[in-house]
């Protein structure tokens, strides 16, 4: 009874919410979706349209509905681009938590979700397991973007990934608790899955660029996911518990701000923690608003909060092109574009030069990459593309799940081109001091 009633608010809510949309289809000209498939069911606009009569379609072909949902990267473009302000990911996400609480999680999800994603240190071992058995499925494939293909008849079908790393980020550091030094600030630092198991020498770069300019970091153990996988899948219950478990531990000790090094963890503690909070009891519900108030991308602490600039170089000096990426979740989420870019130029080894549609979805967006690659590799291509007529040998960005997919994208294409992290560049330069 409880749930069916938290369900009739949720579509309540989720009502009032609709009758902004204006129907204007101004989302059709961004959606990256829209454009490879031209289907008006894939656009903003017609999933609105679609929600607009939730509770009866619900019961008539509920799978119907979930599936046309699912079918969208939760990028953020028709939001940023919506004239009428539609708050279309806060719909979205809060329409698929309804027809998951009506329809139930899969199996396969409930088992990933509330069986391993809740459970830290569970989760951990088997990734670790993983990384050792991995070579048993996958082969090398380029040496420079460090690829991988599956073998004989793999269920990664095209892709070229990374695989994971042999030492994990939780393996090679031990929670830390250090004072702030000549900066006078501390930071919690979030690291997230992605970087803990695929990128480890994000974090690495993140500690030392931190250590180097006197800020003290509170890293604590057994750090968890920031809970976005469960959610874009409607599991409100594998959602909620991570973000208690990441309060109990983030609360344990005081800090001026919490930095991510994922524009996609940044984006989901400052604006998806307090959409679902109305779940969670009063004093969460405060917790949740503390911590999003204080989260920061990384690049953002380091040029708003230290004060690092671009670096003025003798224009004989010879330097590698470089050229970056918007993730979604980081320009048009939380409007975050410059400070990369500042951070960036303050390694004098290397030059920006900005690719066409830099801000441009590059079609990952996480489960939407594993349910509709070929859509996905589609949309990454057209990346790709920008990127090699860039002429850059570097590719940057701020988003591990963005490296994921443009990876796969170069590797496939035979591209010659580096994928890094815009804290790794700026680390590079600190060896140079």
């Amino acid at each position: 009874m409880s749930d069916m009633k938290h369900l009739a608010i949720l579509i309540k809510d989720l009502e009032d919410q609709l009758v902004v949309c204006m129907r204007c289809g101004m989302c059709q000209a961004v959606c990256p979706v829209f454009a490879e498939t031209g289907r008006e069911a894939d656009v903003a606009r017609g999933k609105l349209a679609l929600l607009d009569g939730l509770v009866q379609e619900m019961f008539k072909d509920p799978k119907g509905v979930n599936d046309r949902l699912m079918r969208c990267l939760l990028c953020g473009s028709c939001s940023a681009n919506c004239p009428s302000g539609v708050k279309v990911l806060d719909i979205f996400i809060k329409a698929r938590a309804i027809l998951t609480g009506y329809m139930g999680l899969h199996p396969l999800k409930k088992a990933i979700f509330r069986g391993m994603l809740v459970r830290p240190e569970f989760f951990n071992s088997l990734m670790e397991w993983g990384s050792k058995l991995q070579g048993i499925f996958v082969k090398p494939v380029d040496d420079l973007l460090g690829t991988s293909c599956g073998r004989f008849f793999s269920p990664l079908g095209d892709r070229h990934i990374k695989a994971l790393a042999p030492v994990a980020f939780h393996q090679m550091v031990e929670p830390m608790n250090s004072r702030p030094g000549a900066s006078g600030l501390k930071v919690g630092f979030f690291v997230g899955c992605v970087i803990d198991k695929v990128f480890p020498g994000i974090g690495e770069a993140v500690l030392r660029t931190m250590d180097h300019h006197g800020v003290g970091v509170f890293l604590p153990e057994d750090f968890a996911c920031c809970g976005i996988p469960a959610l874009s899948s409607g599991d409100t219950v594998a959602f909620n518990k991570l973000v208690r478990y990441n309060l109990q531990r983030f609360t344990a000790q005081p800090f001026d701000f919490l930095i991510t090094a994922c524009a996609t963890c940044t984006s989901t503690i400052k604006k998806l923690w307090p959409l679902m909070a109305q779940d969670l009891d009063a004093e969460t519900q405060e917790q949740v608003a503390a911590m999003a108030s204080k989260t920061m991308d990384v690049s953002q602490f380091l040029v708003d909060k230290l004060g690092i600039r671009q670096v003025e170089t003798q224009g004989d000096e010879k330097k590698v092109n470089l050229t970056y990426h918007d993730p979604c979740h980081l320009k048009k989420s939380l409007g975050v574009a410059a400070q990369p870019r500042t951070l960036l130029q303050a390694n004098p080894g290397y030059r920006l030069v900005e690719m066409l549609e830099a801000d441009r979805c590059c079609g990952m967006g996480g489960s939407f990459n594993l349910q509709h690659y070929d859509i996905s590799a589609a949309i990454g291509k057209r990346k790709r593309e920008n990127i090699e007529q860039s002429g850059c040998e570097v590719v940057a960005t701020s988003c591990p799940a963005c490296m994921l997919q443009i990876t796969d994208m170069l590797s496939q294409a035979g591209d010659r081109i580096q994928v890094k992290h815009a804290i790794e560049i700026y680390a590079e330069s600190l060896a140079r001091k």
